[in-house]
C-alpha cells in the first residue's frame, strides 16, 4: 500500500499515512482538527537491467520492422577473389 503525506493548513504539522488507493483522502488534521491537504512530491525512480534503453539489444527498430544484421567489412582476401571471379586474371596469358 502506498504512504501519502498530508500538511495541516492550520498548525503546519505533516503526517504520513499508509491508505489503499480506493481509500479517500484525510481533509482534517488529528491534532487542531484544521484542514489537510495532500502533499506530491517527485518519486525517485531507478530502473535498472536491460530493456530501458534505446541502446540495448533488441529485435525490433522504431518502425517495428526488423532490425538488418551487421555485416562484417571486406577484407583484402574477399575483395581479391571477388575480382578474379569477375574478370579474367591479366597476369596469365595462357592459350590452350
Amino acid at each position: 500500500m502506498p504512504t501519502y503525506q498530508y500538511r495541516c493548513t492550520e498548525c503546519g504539522r505533516d503526517l504520513e499515512v499508509v491508505q489503499k488507493f480506493t481509500d479517500e483522502a484525510l481533509t482534517e488534521c488529528p491534532e487542531c482538527a484544521g484542514r489537510l491537504r495532500k502533499i506530491f512530491n517527485a518519486v525517485g525512480v531507478v530502473f535498472k537491467g536491460s530493456g530501458f534503453y534505446a541502446t540495448d539489444n533488441r529485435t525490433k527498430g522504431k518502425s517495428g520492422a526488423a532490425v538488418p544484421a551487421k555485416t562484417e567489412p571486406a577484407t583484402a582476401s574477399s575483395t581479391t577473389a571477388k575480382k578474379s571471379d569477375s574478370a579474367p586474371s591479366t597476369g596469365s596469358t595462357s592459350a590452350a
